[in-house]
């Protein structure tokens, strides 16, 4: 394994799945999953984004809002591709009864309406979590205190955002299905930054490698909520409900600066850049966990599927 300290951008990116991981570059993605029998399989298919598909979806600053919903589009196909290896897992005497009504009354068109309603009020309640709940905390701190300060209240708002999602992620990874997916993140971290030290891609230093990475999404989480206290400082309607409506207005907003920040702090190595990313790879310490071997071993297939990390290594590190 290399020493030296060169690290090169891959473009490479991924996500982890239910015992699994995805893996993207360029127009082409895998995923490999560990089935409940141990056999790990892989599929490798296509995705364009919308980015790709209408040029102007690709300029600065808009790009960050559309590759945010590609990843939402790609990351559901994706884990219920993983889902569907655990779904008959559980036998039938084990199975609910309303999982006994859905199955005997429900269609797949039926159920697919089912899941899109699911999926609306998730993204309802989670503005509410982490939009709403923080500005109505913020509201009530400027009413007790008392404060005039825009700049002390927005902190407030912004603080209690971060605190929620610490809460959150706390709260979640007390799961064992959770710890798991956090520990193929790692997995995915790890054999990004393998490739990108110009590392040969094995087991052995994958599991050498750092479990955090700049182009992370959880850095991109972290970005969104401290780039909203900034521009929320010179926001001050002057109702509690237009306040909520402005922070949800202004959502895709902070996500195409939020985007651009994470794509410089990918590209570049430098202290400037290593400074602005310490936040994110902190906040990765809660999302991301030390995976064994054999997490490790899907997270290469998924990688290997779609890119020649030999090719990439020869090029930029030989």
């Amino acid at each position: 394994m290399s020493s030296r300290n060169k690290k090169c951008y891959s473009g490479i990116g991924g996500q982890a799945v239910i015992e699994g991981i995805m893996m993207k570059n360029k127009d082409e993605y895998s995923v490999a999953v560990r089935k409940p029998n141990g056999e790990i399989v892989v599929i490798k298919n296509n995705y364009i984004m919308l980015s790709q598909k209408y040029k102007i979806l690709g300029l600065p600053f808009i790009r960050g809002i559309f590759s945010m919903i590609d990843s939402l589009i790609l990351g559901s196909k994706t884990l219920e591709y993983s889902a569907s290896f655990f779904e008959d897992d559980t036998s039938s005497e084990n199975e609910s009864k309303l999982d006994k009504w859905l199955n005997e009354h429900v269609n797949e068109k039926t159920m697919g309406v089912i899941m899109g309603i699911i999926t609306i009020f998730s993204v309802a309640f989670a503005l509410i979590v982490f939009s709403v709940l923080p500005a109505a905390i913020g509201s009530l701190f400027k009413a007790v205190t008392k404060t005039d300060s825009q700049f002390l209240t927005a902190f407030v708002e912004g603080i209690m955002r971060i605190v929620i999602f610490v809460l959150y992620i706390k709260l979640i990874s007390r799961m064992e299905e959770i710890r798991r997916t956090f520990e193929y993140h790692g997995s995915e971290h790890k054999c990004i930054n393998c490739i990108e030290n110009g590392w040969d891609l094995n087991v052995e230093n994958v599991l050498k490698a750092s479990k955090e990475h700049k182009r992370c999404g959880t850095s991109f989480l972290v970005y969104v909520m401290v780039i909203s206290i900034f521009l929320f400082m010179f926001i001050n309607p002057p109702t509690l409900f237009m306040k909520f409506v402005s922070r949800i207005i202004l959502i895709p907003v902070v996500a195409g600066v939020s985007y651009e920040v994470l794509r410089l702090a990918g590209k570049f190595d430098n202290k400037f850049v290593d400074f602005i990313s310490r936040p994110g790879m902190w906040m990765q310490g809660l999302t991301t966990l030390e995976p064994d071997a054999k997490e490790v071993e899907v997270a290469i297939k998924a990688v290997e599927e779609v890119f020649d990390w030999r090719k990439f290594k020869s090029e930029h590190f030989n």
